[in-house]
């Protein structure tokens, strides 16, 4: 059996959006509480094989337990908002009634003349449960043929079974 291995709720609920969406079937996703909890997921998980998705900061915690990790550059948020472009992503956050609240945090001190993906990246994990409601819109929203690399990798590769195909943001025996 396969298992993906994800640093938290956001990720899972991203994935299972996009694998939906891509109409491939994704196997058990185990939610570790942060890259350090790879280890002893792992070693729960023993004989399974195992893909895991990571930021990128916290890529040498999974490699050092998972052979095959998918890093999403810097973070899950990140690679949505580039695939969506910054206009996009204000679009659908208006749509949810927040863009006020955006343009709030955008005036705050420590915020002012931040890149506008350093903003959003504070604003979906500012308030409780964003990060998880944002993720599920991103990947809805996403058209399917801007899906991230490593996320459409991983999904592809996971929903298979099969060994992951050379690319981008992929590490282990995978990586190019």
């Amino acid at each position: 059996m396969t298992v993906v291995v994800v640093e938290g709720e956001s990720d899972r609920i991203a994935l299972e959006v996009l694998g939906a969406r891509m109409r491939r079937r994704l196997p058990r996703i185990a939610i570790v509480n942060g890259a350090g909890g790879a280890r002893r997921a792992v070693a729960e998980l023993g004989g399974e094989r195992i893909f895991g998705l990571v930021d990128a900061n916290e890529r040498a915690q999974f490699e050092s337990v998972i052979e095959h990790v998918f890093v999403c550059d810097p973070d899950l948020e990140g690679e949505l908002v580039r695939a969506l472009g910054v206009d996009a992503v204000e679009a659908l956050i208006a749509a949810q009634g927040e863009l006020e609240s955006f343009r709030r945090l955008q005036n705050q001190p420590a915020q002012r003349g931040k890149p506008k993906g350093a903003q959003l990246a504070r604003f979906f994990g500012g308030r409780s449960g964003n990060k998880r409601r944002y993720a599920g819109l991103l990947a809805a929203a996403v058209p399917l043929d801007r899906v991230p690399e490593p996320l459409a990798a991983l999904i592809r590769a996971a929903a298979d079974g099969g060994e992951p195909q050379d690319s981008e943001g992929t590490s282990g025996s995978s990586s190019p």
